[in-house]
């Protein structure tokens, strides 16, 4: 089911149906504003177990990130943030950034088996933002793209819908997506450590 939202005001009744596959424990790719990504809902492992098989990973190997609406919400699921990094959150967010945190309890057992970090993405896109107001819980994410695709061929929703048709239950267009990653930054020491460069710039205030 490819179901196309548009990307600056997302028609309520597609959000509603986009949500409906996620309260079933459904597997959806959505835009984000850096690449498509695979996503789910938190708490549902039937989900995140079918996510995680179309990364050929097991759970709690994957690397699956959480996307929140905002800082509100993201202080629910990592354990106390030192102020700089709260600070450099607020300036970067929201925007195409992975930040890596230590996990606060809230953050479900099959994240945290061989490790007590998570990362935390609020993108700067409508769609998930909708998806998660209507939903009430912050959505589990994983990049469609593998590092042996074609990564241009995999910013079309059209022929992302092609490719995984069969393999998730919808995939929301919500206009072409970007070649670019977000940027990773790992702040589990209390440092920003810049671990990957992405989409999101970070000269100038990191």
């Amino acid at each position: 089911m490819l179901i196309d939202i548009h990307q600056e005001t997302p028609e309520p009744r597609k959000i509603e149906t986009a949500v409906n596959i996620l309260k079933k424990d459904g597997v959806l790719i959505i835009p984000t504003d850096s690449v498509y990504s695979f996503a789910c809902a938190l708490g549902s492992t039937k989900a995140l177990e079918k996510m995680a098989r179309l990364r050929d990973l097991t759970p709690s190997e994957a690397n699956f990130s959480l996307i929140c609406k905002d800082l509100s919400q993201m202080s629910e699921y990592v354990a106390p943030l030192p102020q700089p990094i709260f600070k450099l959150m607020k300036r970067a967010l929201p925007g195409p950034f992975t930040f890596i945190l230590n996990a606060g309890v809230k953050v479900p057992r099959i994240f945290r088996k061989s490790k007590r970090e998570v990362g935390i993405r609020i993108p700067d896109h409508s769609i998930p933002k909708a998806l998660i107001d209507s939903l009430g819980k912050p959505l589990v994410v994983s990049s469609v793209h593998h590092d042996d695709q074609d990564i241009e061929y995999m910013t079309d929703p059209g022929l992302v819908h092609e490719k995984y048709a069969l393999q998730v239950d919808g995939v929301i267009g919500g206009g072409l997506g970007h070649m670019e990653a977000s940027t990773i930054i790992d702040c589990t020491s209390g440092d920003a450590l810049v671990v990957r460069e992405g989409r999101g710039l970070t000269e100038g205030w990191l």
